[in-house]
């Protein structure tokens, strides 16, 4: 049995484990395991809202993705979300494997990992989608 250390006593509360048989490495059991789908450049940026928003975002942020099967430009359309203001897409060309994935309920979580102020708006904001697996 460990005796209990200052780690132990001092984030106890957190639930924290152990990682394999060694005691010397702890980490909190509640961290989400994430797996990394893709990484894509936000398509419609001038289109939507990105540019009036620009201001507000930030690398590491969380973004929104919202499925639009009645899109009638695109049947697996994923409308890309920050906040309450309608981004853009994720591009034509990336995206029937996401929306498959999102139709059957697969838990799908995206942020922002780059921002660059270029004239060329497809190169303005990129983004990556992980799935979330589910824990038993």
């Amino acid at each position: 049995m460990l005796q209990p250390s200052l780690l132990h006593k001092l984030f106890g509360n957190l639930k924290l484990g152990t990682v394999g048989n060694s005691h010397r490495y702890l980490y909190p059991m509640e961290l989400k395991r994430r797996i990394l789908l893709q990484e894509s450049p936000l398509a419609g940026y001038q289109h939507h809202r990105a540019s009036g928003v620009w201001s507000f975002l930030r690398v590491g942020e969380a973004l929104q993705l919202r499925r639009e099967m009645d899109n009638p430009h695109d049947p697996n359309a994923i409308a890309v979300w920050f906040k309450n203001e309608h981004l853009g897409y994720i591009p034509r060309r990336e995206n029937k494997t996401l929306a498959q994935m999102m139709d059957r309920g697969e838990r799908l979580e995206a942020q922002i990992i780059r921002l660059l102020e270029d004239d060329n708006p497809w190169r303005r904001v990129r983004f990556r989608v992980d799935l979330i697996p589910e824990v038993f």
